[in-house]
């Protein structure tokens, strides 16, 4: 009787702990215009452009220079030229200013890919609002294809699986369009 109770608690128990949302796979995604920074400098980051050159790695984090968001930067730093070799552009978005994401864009990222500022609106309109602050993002990792559609979407708290669940859909999605 003892051995049933635990799985019983363990399932009350996980419905008490909110699911964190996320556009999900096949949804059209967003378009938007952000001031970003690459190795300190500030420049304007066009999702429109970036997918004519190909699949975009976009990921959200809650705020810059925290203990998570550094481990992710550090990951996504470290994968970055896969990324790159694979034709994907990679950038991450939280809702700190521009000043700060330049300085984390430098001691996080290690100049290797940009940060900018998510808006209200863009946090909104990929539905990765913080239950908590309703003003930051939570952390949710999405590849969106040339087309404009979501093809893979992790939202979790934790920084593990982020980089290597976007890499696979990357690489996924590179072998099923290959040229030649």
């Amino acid at each position: 009787m003892k051995y049933l109770a635990v799985p019983a608690l363990l399932a009350v128990a996980s419905l008490a702990v909110p699911a964190t949302a996320a556009l999900p796979v096949g949804a059209k995604a967003p378009d938007f215009t952000t001031q970003a920074a690459v190795g300190g400098k500030p420049f304007t980051f066009s999702l429109k452009s970036a997918l004519k050159k190909g699949p975009v790695v976009l990921y959200f984090f809650p705020a810059a220079f925290t203990q998570g968001c550094t481990i992710e930067a550090h990951e996504f730093a470290v994968a970055s030229y896969e990324f790159e070799k694979q034709g994907a552009t990679l950038i991450g978005l939280s809702a700190d200013p521009i000043d700060k994401l330049a300085k984390f864009s430098v001691e996080a990222c290690r100049n290797a890919f940009p940060v900018g500022t998510a808006t209200p609106a863009t946090i909104k309109g990929y539905d990765v609002v913080l239950p908590q602050r309703t003003t930051l993002s939570n952390r949710t990792s999405y590849v969106i294809a040339p087309d404009g559609k979501v093809i893979y979407a992790l939202s979790e708290m934790s920084p593990e699986g982020h980089v290597s669940g976007t890499m696979g859909a990357v690489k996924a999605w590179r072998a099923k369009h290959r040229k030649g």
